[in-house]
């Protein structure tokens, strides 16, 4: 009985504490739901064979036992590539992408960063920058410069830059193979792993005067905290239950 008790302690406690990592990545969501370009990070829930206990059979205190399988709740955690509502800034160097691709960025130790949010700026050096200050990168890995009194900037749909007549170079829009390779960073961006190699998109599609916003509907993931918190009252009022009953055993027993 005292195994079997156990056993109901040790699932209670693991469903509390992938509960709580649920709760983070909800917050998470909903503190960032006005990001532009934010991926949505999911969750997936498993269960994980943690051993055998030996239990008495059938309760009938005769001394034979049966092994049952002990299985505690287990959390994943992933991100969601799916895309978000497109909205007009009517801002010239906001830049939307439909279709696939990420926006390639210089960090500041020169690794590449990459993200969906194209609201750029210019330095006072007239560079081309991300609204982060990150450097924004043509097909070609360099940054792009603006020409001072160059005129109105026309990004077109295939990412090529132009500054009156003078073309400026062109966006550099990369997609992965395997979005799994992609370690998301601060402000909706995404670091590659080691191993994983972008690739240019062929055919860029991309909109001057608007931004993606971020995937993240917050109605939903306000009903997800209120189906975490009854879940969570739920499993403490199990512990509870089953303390009180460990108590009253041990005290029987002297």
């Amino acid at each position: 009985m005292e195994e079997a008790m156990n056993v109901g302690l040790y699932q209670s406690a693991a469903s509390l504490s992938a509960l709580e990592r649920w709760q983070d990545i909800v917050s998470q969501n909903i503190s960032s739901a006005q990001t532009a370009g934010y991926r949505k990070r999911t969750v997936q829930f498993s269960t994980q064979f943690a051993g055998t206990w030996n239990l008495p059979a059938g309760g009938k205190g005769d001394g034979l036992s049966e092994e049952i399988p002990a299985q505690f709740t287990r959390l994943t955690g992933g991100i969601s590539f799916s895309s978000g509502e497109t909205q007009p800034t009517r801002r010239e160097l906001d830049v939307a992408i439909q279709g696939e691709g990420f926006f390639e960025l210089r960090g500041p130790d020169g690794q590449k960063v990459y993200t969906r949010n194209g609201e750029f700026r210019v330095t006072a050096e007239r560079t081309l920058v991300h609204s982060s200050g990150l450097e924004v990168l043509t097909d070609g890995g360099a940054p792009i410069t603006l020409q001072p009194g160059g005129g109105a900037v026309t990004i077109n749909p295939d990412g090529s830059v132009q500054q009156g007549g003078t073309s400026l170079g062109k966006l550099g829009l990369q997609k992965f193979g395997n979005p799994a390779a992609l370690r998301p960073t601060r402000g909706g961006m995404f670091l590659a792993m080691a191993g994983a190699n972008p690739q240019a998109v062929e055919r860029p599609e991309l909109i001057q005067g608007y931004l993606e916003q971020s995937n993240v509907q917050p109605l939903r993931e306000m009903v997800d905290l209120v189906l975490i918190s009854r879940a969570y009252e739920a499993n403490q009022k199990v512990i509870s239950s089953t303390d009180d009953q460990m108590d009253k055993a041990l005290k029987a027993l002297g």
